[in-house]
């Protein structure tokens, strides 16, 4: 199962990347995460839905000083291939 998601609110310059990738290796989560425009953060989960939901819920309140308004979330059941969780830039 994969998930591709878009953060909204004020989710840049408060540690979200940093916190979505520690909460993904915990939940043992592979994909990615990046800042995109208009101080967004999109990322793609790759794991069991289970794990993926979990980590939905603890996203959407974020780190201490983000401000999370909105997770968009698209489910695919063919996953792409990631060894590891790791940070764009």
């Amino acid at each position: 199962m994969f998930a591709h998601i878009i953060v909204s609110g004020f989710v840049q310059k408060v540690g979200y990347r940093q916190f979505v990738k520690k909460t993904a290796r915990n939940l043992e989560l592979n994909g990615w995460v990046k800042n995109i425009s208009q101080g967004r953060v999109e990322a793609v989960f790759v794991g069991k839905k289970e794990k993926i939901e979990e980590a939905l819920k603890i996203f959407k309140k974020g780190p201490f000083l983000s401000e999370v308004k909105n997770i968009d979330v698209e489910w695919e059941e063919k996953s792409p291939d990631f060894n590891s969780f790791e940070i764009i830039v």
